[in-house]
C-alpha cells in the first residue's frame, strides 16, 4: 500500500489491504490483533506507523517522493521479511547482456517477475 502520509482512512485501510479496524483490533478473516489506543488518531483515521508495529508489516519510505510503503504483515501471518535488501541478482538485460542488481544501487529498479504455473 502506497501513502503520502502515516493516517490512513480505516475504510481505505480495509479495501486496500484486507485489514478492518474493530474494537478489539485490526481484524483480518478470523485473526485479530490487539491495537494500543494511540493507533487511533481520530476522524476515522489509523496511524499506520502503530499498525505496521503491530501486524509486523515492512514500513519504509522514499526520500525523493516523500512516499510510503507499507507491506504485507508477516508476524501475524508467519511469513516474514527479514531486510530490505536485495540479494545480488545478476540477469540478462534485453540485448542478453548480463547486468548486476549491484551495478544500479543508488537507482530506482523495477523487477517484474513472471511465472507461466
Amino acid at each position: 500500500m502506497i501513502l503520502t502520509e502515516l493516517s490512513v482512512d480505516a475504510g481505505d485501510l480495509e479495501r486496500r489491504t484486507g485489514w478492518a479496524v474493530r474494537p478489539e483490533g485490526a481484524c483480518k478473516g478470523e485473526v485479530c490483533v490487539p491495537l494500543p489506543s494511540d493507533a487511533d488518531v481520530g476522524q476515522g483515521r489509523i496511524d499506520v506507523g502503530v499498525l505496521a508495529e503491530r501486524l509486523a508489516m515492512p514500513l519504509v519510505r522514499d526520500e525523493d517522493t516523500s512516499l510510503w510503503a507499507i507491506g504485507p504483515e508477516s508476524g501475524v501471518t508467519g511469513h516474514a521479511l527479514t531486510t530490505a535488501r536485495v540479494p545480488e541478482i545478476v540477469l540478462p538485460d534485453l540485448d542478453g547482456i548480463e547486468v548486476s542488481i549491484s551495478s544500479l544501487r543508488g537507482q530506482k529498479v523495477l523487477l517484474v517477475a513472471w511465472a507461466s504455473w
